[in-house]
């Protein structure tokens, strides 16, 4: 493990200079995306208008914190030199692309966005227009459902003992690898049916789609907010 060196009375000691460590706001501003693409297109599939400011300024702030990060995470081979670099794939990379993704959204609804209000079928517009980028998603939903194999595979994820509320469940890896790679899955689920989804329209596909993000969404924000917590807690109970 490097960089991980036992302490006095077997305590864990870590240099946190090699091992930086920025997963909590990752985890909260993508959960946070995955909640506005929700709500976005409901909004459009109901017909309704949208206020396209709004969502611009929504998607350009969280696309940011994503692509910053993630492309740091991304080219820094490996981030976390004490152990953890696994995490510039499992982490990085998706939140690079979804970073992107959603930059690509804001600037489109900032220059756009008030023809989807002035278009008779707002949902079919903006279905032509994200017909390209399916691809993208398409492959990146392949993508997290290999992130999930591996988190079952190789039993990743699990907290050491001294992190505070996720590290009493330590000594059983395969729960949080099964928490995080369940969520990976549902991100792929709705990242690989989402281009059929904008060649059906009407079809439930939508709904299984609004569901897996909504809930993966909700998910990653509430457990990045609490890692605030737990990550703290790690860094002063191993400095």
């Amino acid at each position: 493990m490097g960089d991980f060196l036992t302490g006095v009375e077997g305590g864990l000691t870590i240099d946190w200079a090699t091992m930086p460590t920025y997963n909590t706001v990752m985890s909260v501003a993508a959960g946070a995306g995955l909640l506005l693409v929700v709500a976005l297109g409901r909004a459009l599939l109901r017909g309704g208008r949208i206020v396209p400011d709004g969502w611009a300024l929504a998607f350009g702030a969280l696309g940011l914190l994503l692509a910053t990060t993630g492309l740091h995470m991304t080219l820094t081979w490996p981030l976390a030199a004490g152990g953890f670099p696994f995490d510039n794939i499992v982490f990085g990379e998706p939140s690079l692309v979804f970073g992107v993704l959603l930059l690509a959204a804001s600037l489109y609804l900032w220059k756009r966005g008030e023809a989807l209000n002035g278009h008779e079928n707002p949902a079919a517009h903006a279905a032509r227009v994200a017909g390209p980028l399916s691809v993208l998603v398409f492959g990146i939903g392949l993508a997290a459902f290999g992130i999930a194999a591996a988190g079952w595979a190789f039993m990743l994820f699990a907290a050491p003992p001294q992190e505070p509320i996720s590290g009493v469940f330590g000594a059983y890896p395969w729960l949080e690898a099964t928490f995080i790679s369940g969520l990976y899955v549902l991100v792929g689920v709705g990242a690989v049916l989402f281009p059929f989804g904008l060649r059906s329209l009407g079809s439930g596909l939508w709904t299984v789609i609004g569901v897996a993000w909504g809930v993966a969404g909700a998910a990653f924000l509430l457990f990045g907010a609490l890692n605030y917590y737990t990550h703290i807690g790690l860094v002063i109970n191993t400095m």
